[in-house]
């Protein structure tokens, strides 16, 4: 392929994503009627007609979508594999985008990016906290951050914190005023905070099980909450149980303030995994970002 051909190919995809000659030109820093000559030269050279245009629109046509889907992802690598070609600097450098949870992103991503960028002045990272399963390849994110049972077969993950396990937990005056739970069963004669799940809109089903018995236990109670904090003050204030991941409640716990019950029935499961494309050609700065975030424990 000569160079010109690859920029060609180059100045279609633009058009495509952007679905503007005016943007797109904008973008790749050109003249709107010098892109528009590009990509009718690429259509005469392939005999196809890959845009439809109107004075209002551009969209692909079938042949058009053929091309993008091809293209995107090789583009992509190429992109990669230049990105790694920062090995040949003395110092890292990059751009690194990580889609993850709040809770994660405090409590394990921030800390260690500090690290890292305090190390390393030339990587820049931004991180997207967003509570939905994000497509990481198609919204151009480099990882993400998800627990370990829910990472995509297709993906790498890399363990980057302990197991965790979802606690039942309630105040002593709450206990001494209406007695501790002896299994899942009595959690529905119980007052439980319900919570809201940020990504599917539904209620929380506790998740409980002990000798390879599982069980999803639908709770009622007065109070429902989408935001943890909150629903440990509501726990604190005696509104009633709930049930959250251990490393909420921890403070608490080790205070007395909070006293779990049903420990028998709260198993363990993997905790949080940076996951990404197994395609994915690591740049030096990702690298190290992998090895920052590493579980030693």
């Amino acid at each position: 392929m000569k160079r010109d051909e690859l920029g060609d190919l180059v100045a279609f995809l633009a058009v495509y994503e952007e679905r503007s000659f005016t943007r797109a030109a904008a973008r790749l820093g050109t003249s709107q009627s010098a892109l528009s000559h590009t990509v009718k030269r690429l259509e005469s050279r392939l005999a196809l007609r890959l845009l439809s245009r109107t004075t209002r629109n551009v969209a692909p046509t079938e042949a058009g979508e053929k091309l993008a889907e091809a293209l995107r992802p090789a583009l992509d690598d190429i992109e990669a594999r230049l990105g790694s070609l920062a090995a040949l600097r003395e110092r890292p450098a990059g751009n690194i985008r990580i889609t993850s949870s709040r809770d994660a992103a405090r409590q394990i991503l921030f800390p260690k990016v500090c690290e890292l960028m305090r190390e390393h002045p030339d990587i820049n990272v931004e991180i997207a906290v967003d509570h939905r399963f994000t497509d990481i390849v198609a919204e151009r994110f480099d990882a993400g951050v998800r627990l370990g049972e829910s990472v995509e077969k297709d993906m790498i993950a890399l363990r980057i914190g302990p197991d965790m396990r979802m606690l039942v937990v309630g105040s002593p005056a709450f206990l001494a005023a209406h007695g501790r739970p002896g299994t899942p069963a009595d959690l529905t004669r119980q007052n439980c905070i319900n919570l809201r799940l940020a990504t599917l809109g539904g209620l929380y089903a506790w998740e409980l099980g002990r000798d390879d018995r599982a069980m999803n236990v639908k709770v009622a109670g007065q109070f429902t909450c989408n935001d943890p904090e909150m629903i440990i003050e509501a726990a604190l204030a005696g509104l009633g149980l709930c049930c959250l991941p251990d490393q909420h409640l921890k403070p608490w716990i080790d205070s007395g303030e909070l006293i779990p019950v049903l420990e028998d029935w709260c198993p363990s499961f993997p905790g949080y995994h940076l996951y990404y494309p197994s395609r994915l050609q690591a740049s030096p700065a990702f690298a190290l970002l992998l090895a920052k975030l590493r579980w030693r424990g």
